[in-house]
């Protein structure tokens, strides 16, 4: 009988690789341009940023400084997954008036509305399933389909935003769970939907059978133009539209806290989500934000935070003419923080960026905002952060950085 000898185990095994999805997708290229550009001489369009000057930080200050005094101990506490129960009714007061009846039981409280796009991801993809977004689409969004499984589907439009008719047909033929949009100030083109093609799409989502996402971080920072209804709010809407909103641009980033609005039975799908990646947003934060609602008048500093954006905004739109290649257009949006541009198709704005970063400027090139085949020709431009001044010299170093094309 012949005995084997066993094989003896390595002295350092690997470990297990990284699952398929971790390997497969890559980090945000906004974010990677970002970390390039951080030095404080480069005047950086590249960032989405509200401008740090505008927040109101003596009344966040005072927000916190009155719940930690006066309650303490719920404010250190874990709380509900669902969120704190006075942030939720005055959300709810603030969408109601606003056209969209709405009660604190239809929203959950989110760690900023990035959560609430993985959490709907969670709720209703499958791998392998379909998600339709705009043409050119928000990266984040892009990256937790991505992340998800899903095969993301890129719906044609023009400088008014999705064409409703290819959103019908694209629904037919490739049968999507969800459409995914930022209808108002769109990131990353600025562009706003009309409201009869919201009305369009409402109803394509009706007759066809489909889940819409309607993500509205940028809506209230409107300059001029009549403020639109939500899609959430057309009729046929109601059952199949999840709206999400945030504090982010209109009050602080750095508080993470977003919301979503869903019919019932999606909602609670997602509160379950949440219980499972981290419990619930933070109490501390949510208590601050309600006593900063009710102790302030958070449409009034809007207000000033918008006037100061669309000056910067004006500022841009003015001397992008001297700035940008013959043969550029761009677009003029009517309020949010983002400017679109297009430049002759000889350019690739990715190739161009390491040239244009060396005059001490940065933009972000619109080809990572694709699902498919993307226009290498586009880019985004920021216009919040910097004064007016700065954005004029940090124009004239676009333009220098352009003119040295190869």
């Amino acid at each position: 009988m012949t005995v084997t000898e066993p094989v003896p185990a390595p002295a350092h095994a690997p470990v297990p690789p990284l699952a398929a999805r971790a390997r497969s997708i890559g980090g945000s290229p906004v974010r990677d341009i970002l970390a390039v550009t951080a030095r404080p001489e480069v005047i950086n369009f590249a960032g989405g940023l509200p401008a740090p000057e505008l927040f109101d930080a003596a009344g966040i200050a005072a927000a916190y400084q009155a719940v930690l005094a006066e309650t303490p101990a719920r404010a250190l506490q874990y709380a509900t997954t669902e969120g704190e129960p006075g942030l939720r009714e005055a959300l709810a007061e603030r969408t109601s008036a606003r056209g969209l009846p709405t009660g604190p039981d239809d929203l959950l409280i989110t760690t900023g509305s990035q959560q609430a796009l993985s959490l709907l991801a969670t709720a209703l993809l499958e791998p392998g399933d379909v998600v339709l977004v705009e043409r050119p689409c928000y990266l984040a969004a892009l990256q937790v389909f991505a992340f998800a499984g899903a095969r993301i589907v890129g719906v044609p439009g023009d400088a008014e935003g999705v064409d409703p008719e290819a959103l019908g047909e694209l629904v037919v033929r490739e049968r999507p769970k969800l459409f995914y949009t930022v209808p108002t100030f769109q990131n990353p083109t600025g562009r706003t939907l009309p409201a009869d093609r919201r009305a369009a799409v409402a109803a394509v989502a009706a007759r066809r059978g489909l889940w819409i996402v309607e993500d509205d971080p940028y809506g209230e920072l409107r300059f001029e133009g009549e403020r639109l209804p939500w899609i959430a709010a057309q009729e046929g809407a109601a059952d199949r539209t999840v709206l999400l909103g945030s504090f982010s641009k209109v009050m602080a980033p750095g508080l993470r806290l977003g919301w979503l609005r869903a019919p019932g039975e999606l909602l609670r799908a997602c509160v379950v989500a949440k219980q499972a990646a981290d419990l619930h947003t933070p109490t501390v934060n949510q208590l601050a934000a309600a006593r900063y609602l009710a102790d302030n008048d958070l449409d009034a500093h809007v207000a000033r935070v918008a006037a100061v954006y669309r000056e910067r905004r004006d500022a841009m739109l003015g001397g992008l003419a001297n700035s940008l290649p013959e043969g550029s257009s761009w677009e003029r949006p009517e309020g949010g923080m983002f400017l679109w541009a297009r430049l002759p198709e000889s350019y690739d704005t990715t190739e161009l960026l390491g040239q244009v970063v060396e005059q001490e400027v940065a933009y972000v090139p619109g080809a990572p905002f694709y699902a498919g085949e993307p226009d290498r020709s586009t880019l985004r431009l920021c216009f919040v952060t910097q004064t007016p001044a700065e954005i004029r010299e940090g124009l004239r170093r676009l333009r220098e950085g352009l003119r040295a094309k190869p």
